[in-house]
Formats: structure tokens, sequence, C-alpha cells
């Protein structure tokens, strides 16, 4: 469905001045690329969707629907999945807290947890011998990829916590050992190689092949160039993260009879392409020689600092010509600024759409100040409301008001 200024008009009466549009149909096929990519270089491959980056639910069902896994860290986020329809099975637990009374309730279902640490491998054990049933674990790996960060994620792979946590594992009548699994934040390519290369000498060193081996995620997804040329460095596309990684596993199994699965756990690489957000210029001023337009929108709705994102506007007015002009949010925080240095025509009642908002967006934008808008799916030629706004009752029922 083509975004053009009837559209714009028509969602407005509907909806309101300000809004998340979806491109689930985009989404499906970012997966679809991404697997296909992978497997094409190592065969027995599959993708983890991370849910904290955006749990819309459709989207998490249309991983399922898709063959992928649910890749979550908290409670909330298991007890999504399986509302979403995914098998216990299917579910990867990382994080490091993990409810005690919701982890021995998830594990009897099948889900696989990661561990993070001794004390809870400890737990974990505990509840397989007190219940004599078997438990899917993996175990979280923290090891050097020269990125210039200590991850604060996993198991020392060289200290004495990840040996008896391996020892546990091994030694358990009742844990089942599923994966290796590790995490490192940084998105650069460059540091790709160094995970496989880690898991892989590993494996090398315990002479354990597990069922699958997840290096995580944190991979750059699609942007506008204008977006891309804001990083200091090129932009990595799925194929350039495919040949750092799944060409190793390809090589190291290549002779083996047993080829795990390899699993990532991406999530702006599916998801970042795939959301708008739609606000509405609401002001227009000259402070100190300064201009600024105030927008219905803000930080909050696109979680993107630090650069200035893909913007359009449609215009509904004849405007004027701007320049350096700073297009500032509706909260009260002076530095809510969603794009700095603005030049073009702009009007009060303009709508500005910013793209590549999609990660970390929807899920981050706090109660603060104004409820979050309405969230609408136009991708395949129809609308379709994936979230209403939300609405004083909404933010406000949980509170104790007294008498």
């Amino acid at each position: 469905m083509e975004l053009n200024k009837d559209l714009v008009i028509k969602l407005r009466d509907l909806y309101g001045d300000a809004f998340y549009l979806l491109d689930s149909y985009q989404f499906k096929k970012n997966f679809d690329e991404v697997k296909r990519i992978f497997s094409s270089i190592y065969s027995n491959f599959n993708i983890a969707y991370s849910y904290k980056t955006n749990y819309t639910p459709k989207l998490c069902k249309i991983v399922n629907e898709l063959g992928g896994y649910a890749e979550v860290v908290s409670e909330m986020e298991l007890e999504l999945a399986l509302k979403c329809g995914v098998l216990p099975k299917n579910i990867i637990w990382n994080g490091p807290i993990k409810n005690q009374q919701k982890l021995e309730e998830y594990l009897l279902k099948g889900v696989t947890a990661n561990i993070d640490t001794l004390d809870e491998a400890e737990y974990i054990n505990k509840i397989s011998e007190k219940y004599k049933v078997v438990l899917n674990v993996g175990i979280r790996c923290n090891y050097d990829v020269n990125d210039g960060v200590i991850s604060r994620f996993g198991l020392d792979i060289d200290g004495d916590d990840f040996l008896k946590v391996l020892s546990i594992v091994k030694n358990s009548n009742y844990l089942h050992f599923v994966n290796f699994q590790c995490h490192f934040a940084k998105r650069n390519v460059e540091y790709w190689p160094a995970r496989a290369k880690g898991m892989v000498a590993l494996l090398e060193r315990l002479n354990i092949i597990p069922e699958r081996i997840d290096i995580g995620g944190g991979l750059f997804g699609k942007m506008e160039d204008s977006l891309k040329a804001q990083f200091s460095t090129k932009i990595p596309d799925y194929n350039d993260y495919a040949l750092a990684t799944a060409t190793i596993f390809a090589d190291y199994f290549k002779d083996k009879e047993f080829k795990p699965e390899l699993i990532i756990e991406p999530g702006s690489a599916l998801v970042g392409d795939c959301m708008k957000f739609v606000g509405t210029v609401k002001t227009i001023k000259n402070v100190r020689g300064k201009y600024f337009a105030t927008a219905l929108a803000s930080q909050k709705n696109i979680s993107m600092t630090g650069v200035n994102p893909p913007i359009h506007v449609i215009h509904m007015n004849e405007g004027r010509e701007y320049a350096d002009m700073d297009i500032v949010g509706f909260t009260c925080i002076e530095g809510d600024v969603l794009y700095k240095g603005y030049n073009g025509k702009l009007a009060v009642n303009d709508a500005i759409i910013i793209s590549n908002c999609g990660s970390y967006s929807l899920v981050m934008k706090p109660p603060f100040i104004l409820p979050n808008f309405p969230v609408l799916d136009i991708s395949e030629d129809k609308i379709e409301v994936i979230k209403r706004a939300e609405t004083f009752d909404d933010i406000f029922q949980t509170f104790n008001w007294g008498e």
C-alpha cells in the first residue's frame, strides 16, 4: 500500500495524528532471505528470533509459522511465545536472571534454558532430581572475540565455574545437554569470525558436539542510504555475516558424520526496516534565530539517538523553506530531537515519516508524558490494527488510588 497524502489523511481520521506502520510482509522476506543465505553455506541452519527487539505478536507468530525458534530473555516473553503457539521445544530461554518458580514450570514443559551462572546450574539440577525427569539445558559461553568488551553474559570458558557447570550437566541423569550458546553485542562483521572460531576451538578442546550451536545475535539490518552514511564503517549485509561464520562451521563439519544445527538470534536484522513512525508537525517557532518544529512524535517512539533517522515529509500545506531547522519531539526533554539540521519545506500539519524504527522502539517506549500510539499493518493492501492506541486507563489501572 503506497504511503501518500491521501492515505495519511485517511489513517489520521481513523487513528489520530501519530501511529506506527508495520510491514509484516517485509519481515517475512527478511526472515526467508537470512535463512536462505546461511543455509546455502551450512544447510542445518535455523533462526531464533529475538523477542526483546520487537515482541509484536504478529511477528512472533510469523517466525513460528516459518519454522523459526523463539529466543526469549524473560518469563513474560516466554509466556508470549507459548500464547503465540510456539512449542516449548522451540523456545530458547537466555537472560542473566530467571525467576526460579517460572524456571521450574517451563523446564518441565520442555523449554531449553541456557545456563548463565553456576548457581543456576545447581538449581536446575535440583529440579531435575526432584522430579526425576529430563530437562533441556544449554550453556552460555563467554570468550574473547577481540571486540574490546568484556561481556557480562555467559560463563568464562577458561574459568572454574564453566567446568563445574559442564560437569553438572554431563554427570546428571536428567539434564539433556542441547547446545552451547554465546552472545556478543557489537554488530561489526569483523568480530563474527571470532565467534565461530571460538566455538569451534571449544568443541575441539572438550571433544563435544552438541545438538545445536547458537552464536547469538547482534547483526545490522537493512537501512536506507542516508542512515548508512552516518556510520564510520561499512554496513554489512546478510551475506557478509554468513560468509564470516557459516563458512567456518561448514569447513569444520564437512568430514564429520554429525552436523549440529547452527542457530543465530537476530532481532534488528529482521525487524529494523519493517516499521515506520508517522508523526504530525504541531508547531513551528523561532528561538533566538533558530527554528524548531515540534512534532507529535518523540525519541521514545523511535529509539534512535545520535543519528538523523531516515525521514520523509508528506506536505499537507504549502509551507516555506527552512535551513538548519531542528525537528523535536513532544516530550519535555531538551534532548528530544528527532532530526537535527533539517533543510527544506515544512508547515504545521505536515506528516513526518520516520523509517527504520522497528528495532527496540515499540518495546522500549515508556508511559512517559503520553500513552503509546497505535500500530497498523498496511503491508498487504489492507489496514490491520495490530495494537490499538493506549489509554489513560491502560497506564493507571495498576496504581492504588486510595479511597
